[in-house]
């Protein structure tokens, strides 16, 4: 009864629509976390702590990855006759493993694409062939990249680490990862995956710099500019809202509720709906259905994401649908892969069963839509 409440409550404030309209906004996709089943191994044997569900799971998608995905999103048609189709919120870069092991100095990374063609190399099994499945995806409709950074990691803490050579940074480098690291204590709060954190206020310049390099980048690696946007572990200073809606961006997906760091000591507490951004140039876009069937957040994650769809129609809401990549991911171990697909297909067949007029749509095709009625 309270979830339900919350559902509803959620949706009272922020832009509304007549349309049934359904986003899949789903985290991560880009992202080297753990190399392989293999590479997990041989961390976990150093006695790095691999427990939580992105270190047991979490991996770059595959080929098969993508050819089920593709499968089970084709195998529905909203009204007017399109397939489901992700957003996949996607980085474009990963780190240059190899020469940050050798030379320890600074940060370099990789693009997306040569990330690819790396792991092809490596692992042709896995790969081989990754990076053409996930162009024919976007030509199909089936996925809409949008931009979630340019890599999944702070760069300063990083670098913080490399610096002091850090046993379990050097040990993830030595195995083509990036995971398992403890707190920087230099940066007390500031995660390694929260590309956009701030301790101090220091990092923005550096900040504003990586935005202007990763949405370039993004360009060139998907072929047409991100008009949205949203930060890894969602953390994001306000002071860089002017910088990247100079770079083009129009919306930024946000959480509900949270407080935003500024620097040293200060904060400002955010409350997001769905729209015009106040006193910004962007638009808000505030998910409100959560579908994470590999985390056990909830017993029922198919029937507890059709009650939040349920609610956001209710309200004359698009259903924004947040998900991450770990519950499609099977390199690492082939039933999570089954057992999320298996959950979104129950999704799927049940939001057309239930509201034949749905239409599916990918997150910047939302972001028109609210600007064309504001």
């Amino acid at each position: 009864m309270i979830s339900l409440f919350k559902a509803n409550l959620k949706n009272l404030p922020g832009w509304r629509t007549p349309e049934k309209l359904l986003v899949f906004s789903v985290d991560d996709y880009g992202n080297v976390r753990v190399d392989s089943e293999e590479a997990r191994q041989r961390m976990v044997d150093t006695g790095i702590s691999m427990d939580n569900q992105f270190d047991r799971f979490d991996a770059l998608e595959t080929r098969e990855d993508l050819e089920a995905l593709y499968e089970t999103l084709s195998s529905v048609r909203d009204g007017d006759g399109r397939t489901a189709c992700f957003t996949p919120y996607s980085v474009c870069a990963n780190p240059d493993f190899a020469r940050m092991l050798e030379d320890a100095t600074g940060y370099r990374y990789k693009s997306l694409e040569t990330t690819f063609q790396r792991l092809s190399v490596s692992q042709p099994k896995a790969y081989e062939g990754a990076w053409e499945l996930w162009r024919e995806g976007m030509d199909r409709g089936l996925l809409r990249p949008q931009f979630h950074g340019r890599e999944h990691l702070n760069v300063d803490v990083i670098e913080r680490k490399l610096a002091a050579r850090d046993p379990i940074l050097m040990a993830a480098l030595a195995n083509d990862s990036l995971t398992g690291l403890d707190p920087e204590p230099s940066r007390p709060g500031v995660g390694f995956t929260a590309s956009f954190a701030v301790h101090d206020g220091s990092e923005l310049e550096r900040q504003r710099e990586i935005l202007t390099d990763g949405l370039s980048l993004f360009e060139q690696t998907f072929g047409f500019a991100s008009t949205t946007f949203t930060p890894p572990a969602m953390q994001f200073s306000p002071r860089l809202y002017p910088h990247i809606e100079s770079l083009g961006v129009r919306a930024i997906d946000k959480p509900q509720r949270c407080v935003r760091l500024l620097d040293s000591g200060t904060s400002v507490r955010e409350f997001n709906v769905l729209g015009a951004a106040r006193g910004h140039r962007h638009i808000n876009l505030v998910r409100n259905v959560v579908f994470e069937p590999g985390k056990g957040m909830v017993s029922d994650p198919v029937g507890h994401a059709l009650g939040q769809v349920a609610a956001a129609f209710r309200w004359r809401k698009p259903a924004i649908i947040s998900s991450h990549r770990v519950n499609f991911c099977g390199h690492l171990d082939e039933r999570n892969r089954r057992q999320g697909l298996v959950a979104l297909d129950e999704l799927l067949a049940g939001i057309v069963k239930r509201w034949p007029d749905v239409r599916f749509i990918s997150a910047d095709q939302l972001v028109e839509r609210i600007e064309s009625i504001v």
